[in-house]
């Protein structure tokens, strides 16, 4: 199970990266999205994967989930989220600012202008 986990993480870390290296708006903020989702899997697995462990730890000890992971997932989800709704935003005030969806402003129909 932790080998689907590590190949998840890592499927999801190189997607997000591909797409963050696009030279569109949308892509970008998607693959930005896409690493948030690997980063909060990785914090995740950093807590080890125990199934049928107890919430809290019992008197005796035993098995228990680690809380410590869970509260950074949790954190990293809502920052996560105000940075894609602020992403989403900025893509659409440079959209309607620059006229292109382009990451450096550049316009298809426009020529590009040639340096001597």
């Amino acid at each position: 199970m932790e080998a689907l986990f590590s190949m998840t993480t890592g499927v999801l870390a190189a997607c997000g990266l591909f797409l963050a290296l696009r030279g569109r708006t949308f892509p970008v903020v998607v693959g930005l999205t896409l690493l948030s989702y690997a980063v909060n899997l990785f914090l995740f697995s950093m807590g080890g994967l125990t199934t049928a462990g107890a919430v809290v730890i019992e008197e005796h000890g035993g098995d228990y989930a680690d809380p410590l992971p869970q509260a950074l997932v949790l954190t990293a989800i809502v920052i996560g989220f105000a940075m894609t709704a602020f992403s989403v935003i900025l893509a659409m005030r440079a959209r309607g600012d620059l006229g292109s969806d382009h990451v450096n402003g550049n316009r298809l129909d426009e020529p590009r202008e040639e340096s001597s």
